[in-house]
């Protein structure tokens, strides 16, 4: 069957930090970031897992993870960038903490974004675009490496889409978390021509 494993970069801040809302900034990962990317090549080499390609974002923090986790992971391929898996613009609150986004969008609407991918105001994101990028990808990877496995590195904001591949979002949102932590990551198969979740924010 088809799969498509799904990464978060990792940490961009190290502990002790203040951590902002970064989109489209293209900051590279931290010192912790690094070492979360080389257990996720780990991870990979554990799980005995095979890529017939590897896709990452445009970004450096996502170039950066992929490349550290296959050298860790013993894998030779390229890495293929692609900027339909660049974060999105978090707008007014590009940069800005936790708690000043908070007090421009209310607590409501972050949490309609955390749990349903509602796009707060002010945010550059369209999600039905996003959601047809994710469509023309799955597509294109059943059509290159039929019954293989595909790596993407990509972002937070980006990666809470792939799960409408399955048809049923509601179902998966009521299931799992939306959210990748970093350096996390997700698993979807087409069985029998329908995309279904593996497993969804795994820990590597």
């Amino acid at each position: 069957m088809t799969t498509i494993i799904i990464a978060r970069h990792g940490n961009t801040f190290n502990p002790g930090d203040t951590v902002l809302r970064v989109g489209r900034t293209d900051l590279p990962l931290s010192s912790s970031g690094k070492q979360q990317a080389q257990r996720l090549g780990n991870y990979f080499l554990s799980e005995k897992l095979n890529f017939a390609a590897v896709y990452t974002s445009c970004l450096s923090r996502t170039i950066e993870t992929a490349s550290i986790a296959l050298k860790t992971a013993n894998f030779s391929l390229p890495i293929l960038q692609n900027s339909i898996f660049d974060e999105i613009n978090y707008g007014p609150d590009e940069g800005k903490t936790e708690d000043e986004v908070i007090a421009r969008i209310g607590a409501n609407a972050l949490q309609d974004w955390e749990q349903l991918a509602e796009v707060p105001p002010g945010w550059l994101a369209d999600p039905d675009r996003i959601t047809r990028n994710w469509f023309n990808f799955a597509h294109e990877v059943e059509y290159k490496h039929p019954g293989k496995t595909v790596l993407v590195v990509t972002s937070n904001g980006i990666a809470r889409f792939a799960p409408f591949l399955t048809g049923d979002f509601m179902a998966f949102s009521k299931q799992y978390k939306l959210k990748l932590a970093t350096c996390a990551v997700g698993s979807l198969s087409n069985v029998n021509g329908n995309w279904q979740v593996n497993y969804w924010n795994k820990n590597t």
